[in-house]
């Protein structure tokens, strides 16, 4: 089966930023970019990092989450019936390899979904870092609402977080708030890939 094809996320970003009656340059002010930038993103020209894609989100007061095809098919509806009815059946949406709806970054960073429940609003990604990717293009700390937990299952990958820095290697597991400042990069030869869940929520 082919790859789900790419969300109009360009598209996404300008039907928020219009329905907010916000302009190209007061959006760009916001985030810290430049207008052309903003541009060349909601027209599809240019991607944008990790870090610009939840800075934009959180100046629309939007959930990354939106910016993924939502595939409501008729056995999604379903199976959430199904489980609906009987809490205690295992039975939900089955994501496969070919149905994952995939998020090209800037600075070398792919995302996939590996599965959503509407109604939330929780990235659960399957995250890949290329050699030299990063999450920010400018090499700035990012900071975004809600709290972070990511699992490396390949490669190699550095995390800055606050003043600290660490080299998170296959098997090893990271959970911190996501207002905390910082940064992924990938400084090995190898893709670093890993699974990521991010919730919009912060710990109280």
């Amino acid at each position: 089966m082919s790859p789900a094809p790419v969300p109009p996320v360009g598209a996404r970003i300008r039907q928020a930023r219009l329905e907010r009656g916000l302009g190209l340059r007061a959006l760009a002010r916001e985030v810290g970019v430049s207008a052309s930038l903003v541009s060349q993103i909601e027209t599809g020209k240019s991607q944008p990092s990790v870090s610009t894609l939840y800075a934009i989100t959180t100046a629309l007061g939007i959930s990354v989450e939106s910016l993924f095809e939502v595939r409501e098919t008729a056995a999604v509806v379903h199976a959430l019936a199904a489980f609906a009815a009987d809490p205690g059946r295992r039975i939900g949406p089955l994501v496969t390899p070919g149905e994952r709806d995939v998020l090209e970054l800037d600075s070398g960073v792919v995302w996939e979904r590996l599965g959503h429940v509407p109604g939330t609003d929780v990235d659960f990604l399957l995250v890949t870092y290329r050699p030299g990717g990063s999450s920010s293009g400018s090499g700035g700390l990012m900071r975004h609402a809600g709290t972070e937990y990511g699992y490396l299952t390949s490669g190699e990958l550095v995390l800055t977080l606050g003043f600290d820095e660490q080299v998170l290697h296959p098997g090893d597991a990271v959970s911190f708030e996501s207002t905390t400042p910082h940064r992924y990069r990938n400084d090995g030869e190898e893709p670093a890939v890993g699974v990521w869940f991010v919730s919009s929520q912060t710990v109280q």
